[in-house]
Protein backbone atom coordinates (compact mmCIF):
# COMPACT_ATOMS: atom_id res chain seq x y z
CA UNK A 1 0.00 0.00 0.00
CA UNK A 2 1.37 3.51 -0.85
CA UNK A 3 -0.13 6.35 1.34
CA UNK A 4 -0.57 9.83 -0.02
CA UNK A 5 -0.51 13.24 1.32
CA UNK A 6 -1.87 16.02 -0.65
CA UNK A 7 -2.26 19.89 -0.36
CA UNK A 8 -5.07 21.04 -2.62
CA UNK A 9 -6.82 24.45 -3.12
CA UNK A 10 -9.66 24.43 -1.87
CA UNK A 11 -11.19 25.15 -5.15
CA UNK A 12 -9.98 22.13 -6.21
CA UNK A 13 -10.37 20.09 -3.20
CA UNK A 14 -13.94 18.65 -4.53
CA UNK A 15 -12.81 17.27 -7.72
CA UNK A 16 -9.92 15.49 -6.30
CA UNK A 17 -12.17 13.67 -3.11
CA UNK A 18 -14.41 13.05 -5.77
CA UNK A 19 -11.32 11.47 -8.35
CA UNK A 20 -10.46 9.37 -5.02
CA UNK A 21 -13.57 7.91 -3.97
CA UNK A 22 -14.46 6.57 -7.28
CA UNK A 23 -11.04 4.88 -8.43
CA UNK A 24 -10.54 1.88 -7.56
CA UNK A 25 -8.23 0.69 -4.91
CA UNK A 26 -8.30 3.26 -2.91
CA UNK A 27 -9.59 3.71 0.86
CA UNK A 28 -8.52 5.62 4.46
CA UNK A 29 -9.65 9.05 2.87
CA UNK A 30 -9.34 11.87 5.21
CA UNK A 31 -9.64 15.25 4.32
CA UNK A 32 -9.00 18.45 6.85
CA UNK A 33 -10.46 21.53 5.39
CA UNK A 34 -7.55 24.70 6.08
CA UNK A 35 -4.72 22.49 7.63
CA UNK A 36 -2.18 23.87 5.08
CA UNK A 37 -0.15 27.07 5.23
CA UNK A 38 2.55 26.57 2.94
CA UNK A 39 0.53 26.61 0.28
CA UNK A 40 -2.19 27.35 1.76
CA UNK A 41 -5.60 24.87 1.17
CA UNK A 42 -6.92 21.82 2.18
CA UNK A 43 -4.84 18.68 3.42
CA UNK A 44 -6.47 15.45 1.57
CA UNK A 45 -4.54 12.20 3.45
CA UNK A 46 -5.76 8.65 1.60
CA UNK A 47 -4.13 4.84 1.20
CA UNK A 48 -3.71 3.59 -2.32
CA UNK A 49 -3.20 0.25 -3.60
CA UNK A 50 0.34 0.06 -5.43
CA UNK A 51 -1.01 -1.49 -8.28
CA UNK A 52 -3.68 1.44 -8.56
CA UNK A 53 -0.94 3.77 -7.45
CA UNK A 54 0.48 5.05 -10.77
CA UNK A 55 -3.00 5.70 -12.34
CA UNK A 56 -3.88 7.96 -9.56
CA UNK A 57 -0.97 9.83 -9.73
CA UNK A 58 -1.65 10.78 -12.78
CA UNK A 59 -5.07 12.01 -12.92
CA UNK A 60 -3.82 13.65 -9.80
CA UNK A 61 -1.74 15.44 -11.84
CA UNK A 62 -4.35 16.16 -14.62
CA UNK A 63 -5.85 18.32 -12.37
CA UNK A 64 -2.27 20.37 -11.85
CA UNK A 65 -2.02 19.37 -8.70
CA UNK A 66 1.61 19.36 -8.51
CA UNK A 67 1.89 22.55 -9.62
CA UNK A 68 -0.56 24.43 -7.60
CA UNK A 69 -0.24 22.28 -4.25
CA UNK A 70 1.42 19.17 -3.53
CA UNK A 71 2.04 15.44 -3.87
CA UNK A 72 3.39 13.55 -1.32
CA UNK A 73 3.76 9.78 -1.21
CA UNK A 74 5.16 6.96 1.05
CA UNK A 75 5.38 3.54 1.56
CA UNK A 76 3.48 1.63 4.12
CA UNK A 77 5.37 -1.54 5.33
CA UNK A 78 2.39 -2.81 7.70
CA UNK A 79 -1.51 -1.58 7.03
CA UNK A 80 -3.50 -3.73 9.44
CA UNK A 81 -6.86 -3.00 8.17
CA UNK A 82 -9.77 -5.20 5.92
CA UNK A 83 -10.34 -1.34 4.14
CA UNK A 84 -6.87 -1.73 3.06
CA UNK A 85 -6.92 -5.79 2.56
CA UNK A 86 -10.25 -4.92 0.30
CA UNK A 87 -8.68 -2.16 -1.60
CA UNK A 88 -6.03 -4.40 -2.81
CA UNK A 89 -8.27 -7.09 -3.91
CA UNK A 90 -9.98 -4.52 -5.75
CA UNK A 91 -7.40 -3.09 -7.85
CA UNK A 92 -5.95 -5.11 -10.84
CA UNK A 93 -2.86 -6.67 -10.85
CA UNK A 94 -0.28 -7.53 -8.76
CA UNK A 95 1.28 -4.83 -6.35
CA UNK A 96 4.72 -6.07 -6.91
CA UNK A 97 4.24 -5.73 -10.84
CA UNK A 98 3.30 -2.15 -10.43
CA UNK A 99 5.45 0.38 -11.78
CA UNK A 100 4.97 3.88 -10.06
CA UNK A 101 6.88 6.38 -13.17
CA UNK A 102 7.24 9.08 -11.35
CA UNK A 103 9.38 7.32 -8.32
CA UNK A 104 11.52 5.68 -11.11
CA UNK A 105 11.70 9.14 -13.36
CA UNK A 106 12.38 11.01 -9.70
CA UNK A 107 14.73 7.90 -8.03
CA UNK A 108 16.68 7.68 -10.94
CA UNK A 109 17.01 11.44 -11.37
CA UNK A 110 18.89 11.35 -7.99
CA UNK A 111 21.40 8.15 -8.20
CA UNK A 112 21.81 9.82 -11.97
CA UNK A 113 23.12 12.89 -10.75
CA UNK A 114 27.59 13.67 -10.88
CA UNK A 115 28.08 14.56 -7.53
CA UNK A 116 31.49 13.91 -5.00
CA UNK A 117 30.11 11.14 -3.41
CA UNK A 118 28.97 9.60 -6.94
CA UNK A 119 32.97 10.07 -7.63
CA UNK A 120 33.93 8.76 -5.09
CA UNK A 121 32.47 5.76 -5.12
CA UNK A 122 33.22 4.70 -8.05
CA UNK A 123 36.85 6.25 -7.89
CA UNK A 124 36.98 3.88 -4.67
CA UNK A 125 35.56 0.91 -6.62
CA UNK A 126 37.78 1.08 -9.27
CA UNK A 127 40.63 1.32 -7.43
CA UNK A 128 39.24 -1.60 -5.13
CA UNK A 129 39.24 -3.69 -8.25
CA UNK A 130 42.83 -2.71 -9.44
CA UNK A 131 44.02 -4.39 -6.10
CA UNK A 132 41.82 -7.28 -7.70
CA UNK A 133 43.56 -7.72 -10.81
CA UNK A 134 46.61 -7.65 -9.73
CA UNK A 135 46.44 -9.99 -7.13
CA UNK A 136 44.23 -12.00 -9.68
CA UNK A 137 41.95 -11.99 -6.05
CA UNK A 138 38.39 -12.75 -6.89
CA UNK A 139 36.91 -11.60 -3.17
CA UNK A 140 38.28 -8.14 -4.11
CA UNK A 141 36.66 -7.81 -7.52
CA UNK A 142 33.60 -8.66 -5.88
CA UNK A 143 33.60 -6.31 -3.50
CA UNK A 144 34.76 -3.37 -6.16
CA UNK A 145 31.70 -3.97 -8.10
CA UNK A 146 29.17 -4.00 -5.01
CA UNK A 147 30.60 -0.84 -4.69
CA UNK A 148 30.30 0.88 -8.20
CA UNK A 149 27.38 2.87 -7.83
CA UNK A 150 27.42 2.70 -12.03
CA UNK A 151 23.74 1.37 -12.25
CA UNK A 152 22.02 4.41 -11.27
CA UNK A 153 23.11 6.31 -14.39
CA UNK A 154 22.43 3.07 -16.36
CA UNK A 155 18.94 3.25 -15.00
CA UNK A 156 18.38 6.64 -15.53
CA UNK A 157 19.61 6.65 -19.39
CA UNK A 158 16.80 3.14 -20.09
CA UNK A 159 13.95 5.64 -17.70
CA UNK A 160 14.88 8.50 -19.90
CA UNK A 161 14.55 6.83 -23.45
CA UNK A 162 11.29 5.15 -22.55
CA UNK A 163 9.86 8.49 -20.92
CA UNK A 164 11.46 10.65 -23.71
CA UNK A 165 13.23 12.71 -20.93
CA UNK A 166 16.44 14.28 -22.35
CA UNK A 167 17.29 16.15 -19.47
CA UNK A 168 17.10 12.70 -17.57
CA UNK A 169 19.33 10.94 -20.54
CA UNK A 170 21.97 13.84 -20.87
CA UNK A 171 22.40 14.02 -16.84
CA UNK A 172 23.14 10.13 -16.94
CA UNK A 173 25.33 9.90 -19.67
CA UNK A 174 27.33 12.37 -18.43
CA UNK A 175 27.51 10.90 -15.13
CA UNK A 176 28.39 7.83 -16.50
CA UNK A 177 31.18 8.91 -18.83
CA UNK A 178 32.54 11.61 -16.84
CA UNK A 179 32.41 8.78 -13.73
CA UNK A 180 34.43 6.41 -15.23
CA UNK A 181 37.04 8.83 -17.08
CA UNK A 182 37.59 10.37 -13.26
CA UNK A 183 37.83 7.14 -11.95
CA UNK A 184 40.39 5.32 -14.44
CA UNK A 185 42.29 8.62 -14.23
CA UNK A 186 42.83 8.70 -10.32
CA UNK A 187 43.30 4.71 -10.97
CA UNK A 188 46.11 5.38 -13.41
CA UNK A 189 47.79 7.51 -10.84
CA UNK A 190 47.20 5.03 -8.50
CA UNK A 191 48.61 2.18 -10.41
CA UNK A 192 51.82 4.78 -10.44
CA UNK A 193 52.16 4.68 -6.74
CA UNK A 194 51.41 1.21 -6.29
CA UNK A 195 53.96 0.60 -8.81
CA UNK A 196 56.96 2.83 -6.92
CA UNK A 197 56.73 1.57 -4.32
CA UNK A 198 56.61 -2.22 -5.45
CA UNK A 199 52.78 -3.18 -4.61
CA UNK A 200 51.81 -3.63 -8.51
CA UNK A 201 54.45 -5.20 -11.12
CA UNK A 202 53.96 -5.91 -14.84
CA UNK A 203 54.71 -9.65 -13.92
CA UNK A 204 52.05 -9.60 -11.90
CA UNK A 205 49.70 -8.23 -14.66
CA UNK A 206 51.15 -10.49 -17.27
CA UNK A 207 51.16 -13.73 -14.98
CA UNK A 208 48.33 -16.39 -15.43
CA UNK A 209 45.31 -15.06 -13.79
CA UNK A 210 42.57 -17.94 -13.84
CA UNK A 211 40.45 -15.98 -11.72
CA UNK A 212 40.59 -12.44 -12.86
CA UNK A 213 41.76 -13.24 -16.82
CA UNK A 214 36.86 -12.79 -17.89
CA UNK A 215 37.85 -9.53 -17.07
CA UNK A 216 39.42 -8.81 -20.48
CA UNK A 217 38.26 -11.75 -22.45
CA UNK A 218 34.50 -10.27 -23.94
CA UNK A 219 32.71 -12.57 -25.28
CA UNK A 220 28.81 -13.66 -25.76
CA UNK A 221 28.57 -15.07 -22.25
CA UNK A 222 29.54 -11.36 -21.18
CA UNK A 223 26.58 -9.67 -23.35
CA UNK A 224 24.45 -12.42 -21.89
CA UNK A 225 24.92 -11.93 -18.35
CA UNK A 226 25.15 -8.04 -19.49
CA UNK A 227 21.39 -8.60 -20.64
CA UNK A 228 20.37 -10.75 -17.75
CA UNK A 229 21.82 -7.98 -15.37
CA UNK A 230 19.87 -5.04 -16.92
CA UNK A 231 16.53 -6.77 -16.73
CA UNK A 232 16.54 -7.81 -13.17
CA UNK A 233 18.12 -4.84 -12.37
CA UNK A 234 15.73 -2.58 -13.55
CA UNK A 235 12.95 -4.64 -12.34
CA UNK A 236 14.33 -4.52 -8.76
CA UNK A 237 14.08 -0.74 -9.16
CA UNK A 238 10.32 -1.02 -10.15
CA UNK A 239 9.06 -3.82 -7.80
CA UNK A 240 10.94 -1.25 -4.91
CA UNK A 241 13.24 -4.93 -4.24
CA UNK A 242 16.42 -2.98 -3.70
CA UNK A 243 18.02 -5.83 -2.44
CA UNK A 244 18.61 -7.53 -6.00
CA UNK A 245 20.49 -4.53 -6.94
CA UNK A 246 23.62 -6.15 -5.00
CA UNK A 247 23.13 -9.12 -7.12
CA UNK A 248 23.50 -7.20 -9.97
CA UNK A 249 26.26 -5.23 -9.26
CA UNK A 250 28.26 -8.57 -8.64
CA UNK A 251 27.25 -9.92 -11.84
CA UNK A 252 28.37 -7.77 -14.21
CA UNK A 253 32.35 -6.24 -15.47
CA UNK A 254 32.77 -2.97 -15.80
CA UNK A 255 34.23 -1.91 -12.75
CA UNK A 256 36.93 -4.29 -12.86
CA UNK A 257 37.43 -3.81 -16.45
CA UNK A 258 37.55 -0.01 -16.14
CA UNK A 259 40.26 -0.82 -13.55
CA UNK A 260 42.12 -3.61 -15.51
CA UNK A 261 42.40 -1.37 -18.38
CA UNK A 262 43.86 1.38 -15.98
CA UNK A 263 46.49 -1.00 -15.09
CA UNK A 264 47.48 -2.51 -18.01
CA UNK A 265 47.44 1.10 -19.38
CA UNK A 266 50.93 2.27 -16.83
CA UNK A 267 52.57 -0.95 -18.17
CA UNK A 268 51.73 -0.12 -22.01
CA UNK A 269 49.87 -3.35 -22.58
CA UNK A 270 47.65 -2.14 -25.35
CA UNK A 271 46.13 -5.57 -25.79
CA UNK A 272 44.90 -5.63 -22.32
CA UNK A 273 43.63 -1.84 -22.60
CA UNK A 274 41.49 -2.64 -25.67
CA UNK A 275 40.20 -5.50 -24.22
CA UNK A 276 39.62 -4.59 -21.26
CA UNK A 277 37.73 -1.76 -22.87
CA UNK A 278 35.98 -3.57 -24.86
CA UNK A 279 34.40 -5.80 -21.86
CA UNK A 280 33.15 -2.26 -20.31
CA UNK A 281 31.38 -1.19 -23.62
CA UNK A 282 29.99 -4.49 -23.74
CA UNK A 283 29.01 -4.98 -20.67
CA UNK A 284 27.56 -1.48 -20.60
CA UNK A 285 25.41 -1.68 -23.98
CA UNK A 286 23.92 -4.65 -22.71
CA UNK A 287 22.92 -3.48 -19.50
CA UNK A 288 21.00 -0.59 -21.26
CA UNK A 289 19.53 -2.61 -23.74
CA UNK A 290 17.93 -4.95 -21.58
CA UNK A 291 16.92 -2.20 -19.10
CA UNK A 292 14.98 -0.16 -21.96
CA UNK A 293 13.24 -3.33 -23.53
CA UNK A 294 12.16 -4.61 -19.88
CA UNK A 295 10.52 -0.78 -19.09
CA UNK A 296 8.93 -0.86 -22.30
CA UNK A 297 7.11 -4.11 -21.51
CA UNK A 298 6.48 -3.34 -18.32
CA UNK A 299 4.49 -0.10 -19.95
CA UNK A 300 3.05 -1.91 -22.26
CA UNK A 301 1.83 -4.63 -19.92
CA UNK A 302 0.02 -1.85 -17.75
CA UNK A 303 -1.21 -0.14 -20.52
CA UNK A 304 -2.62 -3.60 -21.65
CA UNK A 305 -4.01 -3.86 -17.85
CA UNK A 306 -5.40 -0.31 -17.77
CA UNK A 307 -7.96 -1.01 -20.91
CA UNK A 308 -9.34 -3.66 -18.89
CA UNK A 309 -10.02 -2.16 -16.13
CA UNK A 310 -11.55 0.80 -18.19
CA UNK A 311 -13.65 -1.93 -19.70
CA UNK A 312 -14.83 -3.25 -16.88
CA UNK A 313 -16.35 -0.02 -15.46
CA UNK A 314 -13.20 1.40 -12.97
CA UNK A 315 -11.99 4.71 -13.04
Amino acid sequence: MLHLRLITPADKTHDVVRLIEKMVGTTHLVVLPGAARNPAGDVVLCDVAREAGDELLSRLQGLDLDKSGSIAVENIDLSLSRRADKAEAEAPGEGADAVLWEHLTDATHEESTLSITYLAFITLATMIAACGVVLDNAILIVGAMAVGPEFGPLAGICTASVKRAPRLALRSLIALLVGFAVAMAATVAFSYFMDAVGLFTEAKLEAERPNTGFIYAPDWFSFVVAILAGAAGTLSLTSAKSGALVGVAISVTTVPAAANAAVALIYDDAKQTWLSTGQLLLNLLGIVLAGTLTLLAQKWLWARQRERQAKAGGV
